[in-house]
């Protein structure tokens, strides 16, 4: 297993993998510009993706819904952590689906605060924003990223009600980190939620992810993908971890591409439709590929 640890109190040296070229263009200013106009939130700047001005320059981005305030404090996570976030705003669904219309997706991709001050997880939400994007984009198809709505099934089959294409939620890390990396979701709980998105047949591609970097060894991810089979993923994304401010967990470990690839090779070989693995990879990264 090639890795390049880091020093604990540094992890600044990227390995040669990890760099690459700004892109260039107008694009990226057009999609911040339609994105500002609708007063909306996306996962790609709060949570500080390393892949956002590649995507702004492709027209896309993954929309943050239900606010960019998290009811929790995951140690991987920079989007902003309150108790007591703002009311859902009742015309986001609408703005959302108009600014896909604006830019001309093809896919739209909706990711949410985990949101446990309200009393449906803020499923009934999401499921309005689902509807609204089928309204006005009627061909085009849905992917939806959730949190695990504190284990609410009822809360989770009101989205799973609109059908979206793919139905996301991703586990984030091995079982033995996850009460250290993730702040109030479980690992048992997410494979729950993931099954049964898998029985309620609502969607077409049942999806999870999770970062390495954090101390996982080999054996744990690989017991992890074989969870996440079992479960009923249809795919599965794996990237690496890269720590968005000084507040969060120090990455552990750089894991090569060779590696990321053996990882990828192993979900396939368990019978996972699609596993894409690599240091930029992302949740929501060209996440249409499939489609």
């Amino acid at each position: 297993m090639k890795l390049v640890v880091l020093p604990a109190e540094e992890e600044t040296h990227f390995p040669p993998w990890l760099r690459r070229k700004l892109p260039r263009g107008g694009q990226i200013f057009k999609t911040n510009g339609i994105i500002d106009k609708y007063r909306l939130n996306t996962v790609c700047e709060e949570a500080k993706c390393p892949n956002r001005l590649e995507c702004y320059t492709k027209k896309t981005a993954t929309f943050l819904a239900l606010g960019k305030a998290c009811t929790r404090n995951c140690g991987f996570c920079d989007i902003d952590f309150t108790k007591v976030p703002q009311a859902p705003e009742a015309d986001e669904p609408e703005r959302i689906a108009d600014s896909a219309a604006e830019l001309g997706l093809k896919h739209v991709v909706i990711t949410m605060v985990a949101r446990d001050d309200l009393s449906d997880q803020g499923a009934s939400h999401i499921a309005a924003i689902l509807r609204a994007i089928r309204a006005k984009l009627p061909t085009a198809t849905v992917e939806v990223l959730t949190s695990d709505f504190g284990g609410d099934l009822t809360a989770l089959d009101l989205v799973l009600s609109e059908k979206p294409e793919v139905f996301n939620h991703n586990l984030e890390t091995v079982r033995s980190l996850t009460p250290r990396v993730r702040h109030k979701a479980t690992y048992e709980r997410t494979l729950s939620i993931l099954r049964h998105a898998k029985a309620s047949a609502a969607s077409r591609f049942i999806k999870s992810g999770l970062m390495l970097g954090l101390g996982e060894t080999e054996e744990e991810v690989y017991q992890t993908l074989s969870d996440l089979h079992q479960a009923g993923c249809d795919i599965i994304t794996i990237g690496q971890y890269l720590r968005p401010s000084r507040k969060k967990l120090l990455v552990k470990t750089f894991v090569s591409p060779e590696q990321f690839e053996k990882y990828a090779a192993y979900g396939r070989s368990l019978g996972v439709p699609h596993v894409y693995a690599g240091p930029f990879i992302r949740s929501s990264y060209n996440a249409a590929i499939f489609l």
